[in-house]
């Protein structure tokens, strides 16, 4: 339970409000949340095999099936899919409708959500340190002393979130290369805190505090 309703609720109920999907579908091993997202209006046409539920279960597999049983058993196969992870509570309908509008915009084959990365964590500072305790820039090995010293002379950097990954189904299947990402993929760069991502205790903390008070729109 998260600010009175169940983590997975409030992925669902954003994907509702947004207005912009045919189908909402869970992909879940789990009975007690397949009643909880039929609950809300989710469809769980199908449950997950147990090979497919491990903790290190990669992203693609699970949509290879999940499309593959929809095709097979109900000749559904839309053009597009979005992922909404439930572990990003604060994503609002508005991020969901303006990623499928860059998508559209943009001609991509993807659309992943981007959070800007604090200037001490760019990866222009960051450093590997080799069996030996010697430290060289990660970025292209160069000496320490390359590193650049102002926040300013640094491009920005962006790390996905994990709150929006929205593809063209075409690109699950690729005959050559199957990802969830294709080559074109294009960045919807989201505000903090909507794109935190629930790992431990303390983010669970400062999203129970965002909750009451995450503007939507």
């Amino acid at each position: 339970m998260l600010g009175g309703k169940p983590l997975i609720a409030h992925t669902i109920d954003a994907a509702r409000e947004s207005g912009v999907f045919d189908r909402l579908i869970l992909s879940t091993d789990d009975e007690l949340a397949a009643q909880v997202a039929r609950a809300r209006g989710c469809d769980v046409p199908f449950m997950r095999p147990e090979s497919l539920a491990a903790d290190d279960t990669p992203h693609l597999p699970v949509l290879q099936h999940a499309l593959t049983w929809l095709r097979d058993h109900e000749q559904y196969t839309p053009d597009w899919v979005m992922i909404l992870l439930p572990t990003s509570p604060l994503r609002q309908p508005f991020h969901i409708r303006e990623a499928i509008d860059l998508a559209v915009a943009s001609g991509a084959d993807s659309v992943v959500s981007v959070d800007e990365l604090p200037p001490h964590y760019n990866p222009m500072r960051v450093v590997t340190v080799d069996d030996d305790g010697w430290a060289r820039l990660l970025v292209g090995g160069q000496p320490v002393k390359r590193r650049p010293g102002r926040r300013q002379d640094m491009p920005k950097a962006w790390v996905l979130n994990g709150a929006v990954y929205l593809f063209r189904t075409a690109v699950l299947f690729d005959p050559i290369e199957p990802s969830l990402y294709g080559d074109k993929v294009a960045a919807y760069r989201m505000s903090p805190p909507y794109g935190l991502n629930i790992d431990d205790p303390e983010d669970w903390t400062i999203v129970e505090r965002a909750l009451n008070g995450a503007p939507a729109r």
